[in-house]
């Protein structure tokens, strides 16, 4: 939340998300360039971002527990582009719903846009390489993102505020046993809606989601 971050950790961790803000910038036109089609397709992932995060649930930690949203952008466009996206969605919130902060803006850029959507993309890499179901893929990569943003929250806090006796470690364990009460839950929640979203755009529009790699392979375009 705003202020909860010593200074020196809220201005590293905005250093830490810059680049891949920028690049995930370049990332995004790129895309729309080549594929103007897209927009709309982008725009219902900063929406489906936006919207489940913003369902929070307060924490005892200095954080809250919520959705994350970001697994179906970052299959969808790749982890890059998640980055802009979030950081977007994350002022937002901070500026009118009172959700995060500016002081911690960029340490909330790294744990939800950040390693969530790199988490998302290659876990669902990963199930793709394997082969396994669809919808199993989908489930995973959106599920284990959503935890992973909060083992990163629980890293960045237990760095900030290290236990007077056990150090970094305990207060790691600290936090990410807290988150975990909700948290838990919250993912295997968000990994099932993930798999109805994409459920419903391979059936509705399968093409485009083979022309983007995510289900199947393109098919050849005379």
């Amino acid at each position: 939340m705003e202020g909860f971050l010593p200074v020196a950790h809220a201005v590293g961790w905005s250093i830490a998300s810059a680049p891949f803000v920028a690049w995930g910038i370049r990332s995004v036109n790129r895309r729309i360039r080549a594929n103007p089609e897209q927009r709309m397709l982008l725009g219902v992932a900063a929406a489906f971002t936006f919207v489940l995060s913003a369902l929070k649930l307060p924490s005892v930690t200095g954080s809250c527990s919520h959705p994350t949203g970001t697994g179906l952008g970052a299959i969808l466009f790749g982890p890059a582009a998640m980055a802009p996206i979030g950081a977007v969605v994350l002022l937002f919130q901070a500026l009118l719903l009172a959700h995060g902060g500016l002081t911690t803006l960029g340490a909330n850029i790294f744990s939800m846009a950040v390693v969530g959507p790199f988490a998302a993309w290659g876990v669902f890499r990963l199930a793709q390489a394997l082969k396994l179901p669809f919808a199993l893929g989908i489930f995973l990569a959106a599920s284990l993102a959503d935890l992973l943003t909060y083992v990163t929250t629980s890293v960045q806090l237990a760095l900030a505020f290290p236990d007077p006796v056990g150090g970094f470690t305990a207060s790691f364990l600290k936090f990410a046993g807290i988150f975990a009460v909700a948290q838990v839950p919250l993912a295997i929640s968000e990994g099932l809606l993930t798999v109805v979203i994409f459920n419903a755009l391979a059936r509705f529009n399968p093409q485009e989601l083979r022309d983007m790699r995510v289900l199947g392979t393109p098919e050849a375009k005379a």
